[in-house]
């Protein structure tokens, strides 16, 4: 039986996240697990919509790992440089990716997928810049495992997340951004955390659909060489195929200086070792999904979680650039419900809710 949900989906990526106009080229890429009649969704809205080209590339994850475990070093190496033109010509870029297996690279050594990485950044990059784009992960049976809930139940956190009003949400978001444009220093608190970092004249960017579905954050970047202290995330992160808990880091002007993992610390250590930016934050934001409440292992919605905070390890994004490049962007979350956040030294958020007038609305 259709879900009117992913027809109501199909529509908000389409009509608001990308803006598909008469004349663009459209690509959408998905994977294993996304339902056919969510494709279908997607294009006819597309296709309903004037687009003159509405591209379907599918990959699976199993063969994706087949690559890794047969590839030699000049495959390994290889540039697509066809795909890289491909993404040139297009207008707009939706990403659906639905794993079958979360887990298909855990076995695959994280050097050799952080090489692989470099060599696409070029695509990537292009993407990013050049593109108007969305990215979503669709559920699957994988996921719901994940998160250690029902396929059904995490089918309807996915959908209650998504398909909301986001030209409200931007609004409602809009007071945090100039907050956050008239604050220099940030200093998070917790038991086991002491981070500080600078954003003075830095921008400040609302989250509110346009890039990522589900969405609800705002973001800034610290001033490359401003953070100190150490930070522990206790939520736990699927990346690479590898599962991450209790990551802790200590930075020295800007620079992770020591990491530490109860699980997968060698392979966090191998991540960092990227490249020169991967051990520099690229990013600073507060989650503000009020559709998400709790970590599901995924972190498109990890990040979003409300009360929540992350950094990302890796490369700044061009509307917030303090200059860090780097072939990885890792968002690494903390949920704030033992600490409290400053600004400047004014407590503006304990235990996750936001303690100041003109924030409050956001709790």
């Amino acid at each position: 039986m259709k879900d009117k949900r992913q027809e109501i989906l199909a529509e908000i990526l389409t009509g608001y996240s990308v803006e598909v106009t008469k004349g663009d080229l459209v690509l959408i890429d998905y994977s294993d697990g996304t339902p056919l009649e969510f494709v279908r969704e997607i294009q006819t809205a597309c296709l309903k919509r004037g687009a003159r080209y509405v591209g379907l590339r599918y990959s699976h994850s199993d063969l994706v790992y087949n690559f890794f475990r047969l590839a030699d070093r000049e495959q390994l190496g290889y540039f697509p440089r066809h795909e890289l033109e491909l993404m040139k010509k297009m207008d707009a870029y939706i990403g659906v990716g639905s794993p079958l297996n979360t887990r298909t690279l855990n076995r695959i050594p994280a050097e050799l997928l952080s090489r692989r990485q470099r060599i696409l950044k070029p695509i990537q990059k292009e993407r990013v810049e050049n593109t108007r784009w969305v990215i979503t992960r669709y559920p699957t049976h994988a996921q719901a495992q994940e998160a250690g809930v029902s396929f059904e139940e995490f089918e309807d956190l996915y959908f209650k997340a998504c398909n909301i009003d986001w030209s409200r949400q931007a609004k409602r978001q809009e007071v945090l951004r100039k907050v956050l444009l008239k604050s220099n220093k940030v200093r998070i608190r917790a038991a086991d955390t002491d981070l500080s970092l600078s954003i003075k004249n830095m921008p400040a960017i609302t989250c509110a659909g346009k890039r990522n579905m589900p969405d609800g954050e705002v973001f800034t970047a610290p001033i490359i060489n401003s953070v100190e202290g150490c930070i522990r995330f206790n939520t736990p992160s699927l990346y690479q195929g590898k599962l991450f808990s209790a990551i802790t880091l200590e930075f020295k002007k800007g620079r992770v200086i020591e990491a530490r993992a109860e699980q997968g610390e060698d392979s966090l250590k191998a991540v960092l070792d990227t490249d020169r930016g991967a051990r520099y934050i690229g990013e600073f934001s507060f989650g503000l999904n009020k559709k998400i409440h709790r970590p599901v292992l995924s972190t498109l919605f990890d990040e979003k979680i409300h009360g929540s905070i992350h950094l990302a390890l890796g490369a700044a994004y061009l509307q917030c650039d303090n200059g860090n490049r780097s072939a990885i962007h890792w968002d690494l979350v903390r949920l704030m419900k033992d600490g409290e956040i400053h600004l400047d030294g004014i407590p503006v958020q304990k235990k996750g809710r936001f303690t100041v007038a003109e924030l409050k609305p956001l709790n």
